[in-house]
């Protein structure tokens, strides 16, 4: 029993240790064991990388541009400009292009073209250039050959000769005591070579009066007046009445029947070089008589003709006939040229044949001063136009040219060419000359050359605005409705000038040199 005592207590002496132990744990630290970080070796510095500026803000699309761009995407939504071209470019002050849609297209100018033609002669010619004609006998007035004299006259490619011109000179050699001309009258319109019609001019515009010849030797811009007199109901032929002034050696085939009232000019003449007949077909509208205006066949003969009657008229007696070069020609005869010049006849000068080319688009007077270009640098005139203008820095890209006027459905430019040329031409040694030659709407501030055939329609100018002036050409071909083009084109316009539509003035939009009439020409709309 003692024993088990003594087991007990030494139980209980062994629990009271352990408690002891377990609370001085619990309240003693923990010994700290040192910790040795490893060497690490120090880096650089490292300079911060700049932060990256924070980027302009886009600016506003130009309200300008954004109204051009609206004009031209509904005029490509109508119907009658389904499968047409429409092209437009825009060139800024000083140069650049702000905006363009289908600028690099080559399409047909109609007679925006001239200004080409234009711009080129005030810069290689100047805009004091004229023209000379020349009028002398062909043998001196003193000695035996004075009952051979001819009396010569020279042409020198003068677009602008009148009638009165003709009378003055017959007045001024009659007060000078003339009275007799032993010889005959010549016209001699040699100084440009080549056939009197571009080659690429349509069988239905050389006998009409917008595509009358050029020659040397021009007279009143080589037209006449063809009188019709209709018959009393649509469908009766209508009489031809005669032509005004004549034209000698010329006989007329006449097939024009009557058409109803206020049908309008629907005359097709056709003619051709030195033809000795004439076609009248087509119709004429019921009414009065009614004329239209045909193309001379035979320049140099006509101008002769006419001054020879002049001559008469002042009481100067001509012993022989009136002839052209071309007549000689044939006969195998030698055109006599002048011994003593008797005058000289000058031409307005150059910056009023072209304003007058602006303001009425004379296929005529533009061709003349093609042709003066090629004659003064004795090359042919489209390698004229293109070294002068390559020269200025003009991207040629696109462009044919086959006559002057853009009569010719063979004429080829873009909208951009045709805008930097404005930009240039109005920069240039004539700039301020070429601008006011321009026909000019909205109160001035756009200045323009319109251009219209069948489905074709062109405008190319210069337009003021708050950013300085800006260049322009607006080019549409083969579309079907020109009501809708007419749209187009007021539209922008009005987008250009920053408000409502602008219409083109009725005389430029219809293009007297190229009819819009489908019945009128082939070549007009």
């Amino acid at each position: 029993m003692v024993k088990n005592l003594v087991i007990a207590a030494l139980s209980i002496a062994l629990l009271v240790l352990t408690g002891l132990l377990v609370r001085k744990a619990a309240t003693s630290p923990e010994p700290v064991v040192p910790v040795v970080a490893p060497e690490v070796p120090p880096v650089p510095p490292v300079e911060p990388e700049p932060l990256e500026p924070a980027p302009d803000p886009v600016p506003a699309p130009d309200p300008r541009i954004v109204a051009i761009e609206a004009a031209l995407d509904a005029g490509e939504a109508m119907p009658g400009m389904q499968g047409a071209v429409l092209g437009f470019c825009l060139i800024g002050p000083d140069g650049e292009t702000l905006y363009e849609r289908r600028g690099d297209l080559a399409q047909i100018p109609a007679s925006s073209l001239k200004t080409l033609t234009t711009a080129t002669a005030l810069e290689v010619l100047g805009p004091e250039f004229r023209f000379q004609t020349r009028l002398g006998v062909s043998a001196p007035a003193e000695g035996a050959p004075k009952t051979q004299a001819d009396l010569i006259l020279l042409g020198g490619g003068d677009p602008m000769l009148s009638y009165s011109d003709l009378e003055a000179w017959a007045k001024g050699l009659a007060e000078a005591g003339v009275t007799t001309i032993p010889g005959r009258v010549i016209g001699d319109g040699r100084f440009f070579p080549g056939s009197i019609f571009a080659d690429f001019w349509n069988w239905g515009d050389i006998g009409n009066g917008y595509g009358s010849p050029v020659s040397g030797l021009n007279l009143e811009h080589n037209r006449f007046a063809a009188v019709f007199a209709p018959g009393e109901k649509e469908g009766d032929p209508a009489a031809f009445v005669g032509a005004l002034p004549e034209i000698p050696g010329v006989v007329y085939w006449n097939e024009t029947t009557t058409a109803g009232e206020g049908s309008g000019d629907g005359v097709v003449i056709h003619g051709g070089e030195r033809t000795g007949v004439m076609h009248f077909r087509g119709t004429v509208p019921m009414g009065e008589e009614f004329s239209v205006t045909g193309a001379v066949p035979d320049p140099e003969r006509f101008a002769a003709h006419h001054l020879r009657l002049a001559l008469l008229a002042a009481g100067i007696f001509v012993e022989g006939e009136a002839h052209g070069s071309g007549d000689l020609f044939l006969k195998e005869e030698p055109v006599p040229v002048i011994a003593d010049e008797l005058l000289v006849h000058d031409s307005p000068p150059l910056i009023e044949i072209v304003k007058s080319i602006h303001a009425t688009s004379d296929n005529h007077e533009t061709e003349c001063l093609y042709r003066m270009l090629g004659v003064q640098a004795a090359m042919p005139p489209e390698e004229v136009v293109r070294r002068h203008w390559e020269q200025r820095g003009l991207d040629l890209a696109g462009l044919r040219l086959v006559d002057g006027s853009g009569l010719a459905r063979a004429d080829h430019i873009t909208p951009r060419m045709l805008a930097h040329l404005q930009h240039l031409a109005a920069t240039g040694p004539a700039g301020g000359l070429y601008v006011d030659s321009l026909l000019a709407t909205a109160g001035g501030a756009i200045r323009f050359k319109a251009g219209a055939m069948s489905a074709v329609r062109s405008y190319a100018g210069l337009v003021e605005t708050d950013q300085g002036r800006l260049a322009f050409a607006l080019m549409m071909n083969h579309y079907a409705s020109g009501g809708e083009v007419n749209e187009i084109q007021g539209a922008v316009f009005g987008a250009l000038l920053g408000e409502a539509g602008e219409e083109v003035p009725e005389e430029a939009a219809e293009e007297k040199d190229e009819p819009l009439s489908t019945e009128k020409s082939p070549a007009g709309e």
